[in-house]
């Protein structure tokens, strides 16, 4: 896969770090999908994180907490006609202590200004390790943007 930056990460990869950033999404807070794709360097790639999360088995250890992700409007997504899936999303949010609100037709929609969980770009670990320059085994990019960032005063 390849953004609109150049930054290539392979689909193994991609689900990896869509995984290890949902796992870090606090207990009672959400994101978009847009999001956790911005924070994995893949900012364009969106649909694919929600892709990633769709297919997810529910015996998958330690557990990654999908329903923690939602549209960028704070909307449950519809998982097609039929399928419960905005029903059992709505159900695990609000059995963490989340408000979800009844929209328009049956839709359920979270506020974002309340419960989103928004961290900067180079704040959370994404768990993919980028090889090195000088090819010593690799170091991890956002672990060094991190320890930037508390330098000059910012950090997570």
């Amino acid at each position: 896969m390849d953004d609109t930056d150049g930054t290539a990460m392979d689909g193994e990869d991609f689900h990896a770090a869509v995984y290890h950033v949902v796992r870090q999404i606090p207990p009672q807070r959400v994101t978009s999908y847009g999001h956790v794709a911005k924070l994995i360097g893949m900012p364009t790639y969106s649909r694919h994180v929600g892709q990633a999360l769709k297919f997810l088995s529910p015996a998958v250890h330690p557990p990654i907490p999908w329903h923690r992700v939602l549209s960028a409007s704070g909307a449950i997504p519809s998982r097609g006609p039929g399928t419960s899936g905005a029903t059992r999303q709505r159900d695990a949010l609000v059995a963490e202590g989340v408000a979800v609100l009844a929209a328009r037709a049956g839709q359920f929609r979270v506020d974002l200004a309340h419960y989103g969980w928004f961290p900067a770009v180079g704040t959370v670990h994404t768990g993919v390790q980028h090889p090195a320059a000088d090819g010593d085994g690799g170091e991890n990019e956002n672990e060094n943007e991190n320890e930037e960032a508390e330098e000059e005063g910012g950090g997570a």
